[in-house]
């Protein structure tokens, strides 16, 4: 595995490539794509020989038997995260996103209230708008560069009309890992206002060695009888185009609920999103992973030194992911000026902290899974455009 290799993807389809010029204005000769969270680096030998044997074996039919699939997902929670699924707790969707849209319509109707501790992953607020569902933004507290949750207020804010919250745990953008005890408040919040709770752990892998993530289910087993836990495998292998995840959820009653609603979306994942995972959850790819997790360890402490030099910048400490979330507001500068340095001074496609709701303003999100040298320019490059405030 060698992180350090520079793949040029541009003119290809990699979304973060291509669309940087489109979205971002930021040329593709010259730029640095730091805005779409997948990574910069090939995926597992395991994943590439899983799509190898399929193409040499002619295998482009429908997918069946999906025993050795769900085994595989069994093992990587058990062994990973010492969490003990049953194969009939899987329900595979699309996608993580996919997996709370279908859950938001299995709880709730039009017009009821989805709760989002904001700033968070902006696709969860399109998926809850576009579904005529209202988006509750209950804002997190900055307390010195470190997210925490505040439920008096919350409690407070709620109408009766609120039936799900979605929570991010690790949370994008800001990249806490939250404490058992931060997992039982937001539990004993669900249980108060009689909420279903669906927890996003698409980073549940990306964990740095300060910090360890703990399933929402093994946390507060109390909660499981409205607990509904989206995970896969596109964040942690560099695999996203297989548009696959999961949805994992102990309780029958909430399963067979969440069925019905996606039986009626008739959603049959493809044969790519169950034969790479199937190859990625294994001693080959957890290994893989440990290697990633030094490389990006490494990265953000480098992105991190460097950002925090630039007076009045300053870049939250990230437990896990790879996505820096950094906060300008002591520079003094508009949010629209502050985007124009990065996008037009710097050449670097990031995205605007607006865009994940309230508290979001005066940051920027950038993803630094890429290989250090391409690190080392942008951090530069950020310096030079913000070199006024030296």
């Amino acid at each position: 595995m060698n992180f350090d290799e520079i793949l040029d993807l541009r003119g290809t389809q990699a979304s973060r490539w291509s669309l940087m010029e489109k979205v971002h204005h930021v040329p593709q000769a010259t730029g640095i794509p730091m805005g779409i969270a997948d990574m910069d680096f090939r995926p597992p030998e395991c994943a590439t020989r899983a799509v190898q044997g399929m193409i040499d074996r002619g295998d482009f039919g429908y997918y069946g038997d999906d025993t050795a699939y769900q085994e595989a997902i069994q093992w990587w929670m058990a062994t990973r995260h010492g969490w003990a699924i049953e194969r009939d707790w899987i329900l595979t969707n699309h996608g993580v996103v996919n997996g709370v849209a279908i859950g938001v319509n299995a709880f709730s109707a039009v017009g009821d209230g989805v709760i989002l501790f904001t700033p968070v992953y902006d696709s969860f607020a399109a998926a809850i708008s576009g579904a005529g569902r209202v988006v509750v933004e209950c804002p997190l507290v900055n307390n010195a560069g470190r997210y925490e949750f505040d439920f008096a207020a919350y409690d407070a804010m709620m109408t009766g009309r609120e039936r799900v919250v979605v929570l991010c745990s690790p949370h994008n953008p800001g990249g806490r890992v939250w404490t058992q005890q931060e997992l039982r408040d937001v539990a004993a919040f669900c249980q108060r206002h009689d909420l279903i709770l669906i927890s996003d752990e698409i980073h549940q892998d990306l964990v740095y060695p300060d910090a360890q993530h703990t399933v929402m289910a093994k946390a507060v087993p109390e909660i499981q009888d409205r607990l509904i836990v989206v995970n896969g495998t596109s964040k942690t292998f560099n695999v996203a185009a297989i548009r696959t995840g999961n949805a994992i959820i102990p309780d029958p009653v909430i399963r067979a609920r969440f069925a019905a609603s996606r039986a009626g979306m008739y959603i049959q994942p493809n044969a790519f999103g169950k034969t790479i995972p199937t190859a990625v959850y294994t001693p080959e790819g957890a290994a893989w992973l440990d290697a990633l997790i030094v490389y990006l360890d490494a990265n953000r402490r480098l992105f991190d030194t460097a950002i925090n030099t630039i007076p009045g910048v300053s870049s939250m400490t990230l437990d896990g992911t790879y996505l820096a979330w950094v906060n300008f507001g002591g520079s003094g500068m508009a949010q629209e000026e502050l985007v124009r340095r990065v996008k037009d001074v710097a050449h670097i496609a990031a995205n605007s902290g607006t865009n994940y709701g309230k508290g979001g303003e005066s940051f920027m999100r950038f993803n630094f899974a890429t290989p250090r040298a391409r690190v080392i320019e942008a951090v530069a490059r950020l310096q030079a455009a913000f070199s006024d405030l030296q």
